[in-house]
């Protein structure tokens, strides 16, 4: 059996999980946007904006983070950084 690398193990269990928590996302909101529309909602916006944009914009940020967390911050991993840098510090310390 092959030995999974760790990182890119957590960065594939990352993207998974985004790719299931986009596909919530779209389906859930197709569904409150359908029940807005049949019923009759969407003649009925008082101030302009219908009730299911405020989930769609409030998940939408979630889904953002998400997506980010998933595709770019593995590449700029501050602890990774911070990690390096206390190890240098470390071995100046010692020589």
């Amino acid at each position: 059996m092959e030995q999974k690398d760790e990182n890119l193990w957590q960065v594939a269990k990352k993207r998974a999980h985004f790719k299931r928590h986009l596909f919530k996302y779209v389906i859930i909101n197709l569904f409150l946007w359908a029940i807005w529309y049949f019923t009759d909602g969407y003649r009925e916006s008082e101030n302009g904006i219908p009730w299911p944009a405020w989930v769609t914009l409030g998940w939408g940020i979630g889904i953002a983070f998400s997506y980010y967390e998933a595709y770019h911050s593995y590449k700029d991993s501050s602890a990774e950084r911070e990690y390096e840098k206390l190890k240098r510090e470390q071995q100046n310390k010692t020589s």
